[in-house]
């Protein structure tokens, strides 16, 4: 698993947010609350969906599965001119990000998040950054399919 160092240019989202946990987790509910709204969102950039997620600053360190975070359904847009009734802005802000290309269902996903924190950041010249992480689901992305595929994208800071 080879990833690539990218600088995100910053991106502006429309979505939906939900705060959860790892012990409680949504994102299921969340989605289904998010597609329906999606096909009024008219500016989208691409055809991507964006699932970001905002940990606390310690969330890591200090890890348990009833920290909470929020996680946003959302895709890229060019303003916030027409934002949607019941959905919600959010600027993603710049920086350095550790790509990941994810092949798998979602039971696969724990495995790749888990190497990327306790093997691959480890043994980088990298940190773990306090910004916005998030995947990006393109037309290759399949819900809970052996074949799915997503990028994982990790804000990193140099050691």
């Amino acid at each position: 698993m080879t990833p690539r160092i990218e600088t995100l240019n910053e991106k502006k989202l429309v979505g939906k947010r939900l705060t959860m946990s790892f012990a409680d987790y949504k994102a299921g509910e969340l989605w289904q609350a998010f597609m329906p709204k999606r096909k009024e969102i008219s500016n989208n950039l691409t055809d991507d969906l964006i699932s970001m997620v905002i940990y606390k600053a310690n969330h890591f360190a200090d890890f348990k599965p009833t920290n909470e975070f929020e996680r946003w359904a959302a895709v890229e847009v060019s303003d916030f001119d027409n934002v949607p009734n019941e959905l919600e802005t959010f600027v993603l802000p710049s920086g350095q990000y550790v790509v990941f290309l994810h092949k798998g269902d979602t039971k696969q996903f724990a495995k790749t998040f888990q190497y990327i924190l306790e093997t691959w950041l480890p043994s980088s010249e990298y940190l773990l950054d306090d910004r916005p992480h998030f995947e990006i689901l393109s037309d290759k992305y399949k819900n809970n399919d052996p074949t799915s595929e997503e990028e994982i994208w990790i804000p990193i800071k140099t050691k």
